[in-house]
């Protein structure tokens, strides 16, 4: 990880550390607002104060808007991982799009519009996977916080539900993770003919430790988004809740 961080910078200076923000911004825009809000409705929809859901059916509820936010998000995360991969490449394999909709253009008209969904079905498990553990497994630990250890539903116990909410996200959706970036980043030349035949190629020439390959550096990234995203979501509902009188 650190080898990587050295030669973008190197190569690229501070700003290339960067490289696919607007892809990820654009990402967060339509794959978890997509997952969130789902998983919101359902929530608000199916259940009340007086029965809160259990853990099965958080995980089915979970699941179901997962999926939807894999298909909505896939076309910016395609851009994303290669716009985030192009840094630690050579000059001359370089794709160098300027943004996220000039690389959804390029693709387009390079690849054709079945490239916007370019490893879909990875990536859509890998959706299910996250919102199961990610969402689920934070409400799941909140109930656990104020019920089970008799903590207040304050800023602790959110910090604390996110925080190992993080963690189980992150082990869960590792080995997903590693296919999904494969196959994303691979160029037509470069891909396999199915999710089976690169599992095949990656444990035949990695053995099983590709599992969690980049478990670290995916903590550093998820453990802290987790944490920033569910304050946000409770601080927001506080202050919807004000302004509704509810």
């Amino acid at each position: 990880m650190l080898g990587t961080f050295a030669y973008v910078f190197k190569n690229d200076g501070f700003l290339g550390l960067y490289s696919g923000l607007s892809a990820s911004i654009l990402r967060q825009m339509t794959y978890s607002t997509t997952r969130f809000g789902v998983y919101e409705e359902l929530k608000s929809y199916f259940t009340s104060s007086s029965s809160p859901p259990g853990l099965p059916t958080l995980i089915g509820m979970a699941c179901f808007s997962g999926f939807l936010g894999g298909l909505a998000g896939n076309p910016a995360d395609v851009l994303n991982v290669r716009m985030q991969s192009d840094a630690a490449l050579p000059l001359e394999k370089r794709r160098n799009y300027k943004n996220a909709f000039h690389g959804l253009v390029r693709m387009i008209r390079e690849e054709g519009p079945g490239s916007l969904f370019r490893g879909v079905w990875p990536n859509s498990t890998r959706a299910v996977l996250m919102t199961a553990s990610q969402l689920a497994s934070y409400d799941t630990f909140k109930r656990l916080c104020i019920d089970t250890v008799g903590m207040s539903d304050n800023l602790t116990t959110h910090f604390t539900a996110s925080f190992l909410a993080g963690f189980v996200a992150t082990t869960v959706c590792s080995p997903v993770d590693v296919i999904k970036t494969r196959i994303m980043s691979a160029s037509p030349a470069e891909s396999h003919d199915g999710v089976m035949s690169l599992l095949r190629d990656v444990c035949r020439k990695e053995g099983v430790s590709w599992v969690f390959r980049g478990w670290v550096p995916s903590f550093i990234r998820l453990g802290p988004h987790t944490i920033a995203t569910f304050l946000f979501l409770e601080e927001h509902k506080k202050l919807y809740r004000l302004i509704k009188g509810l």
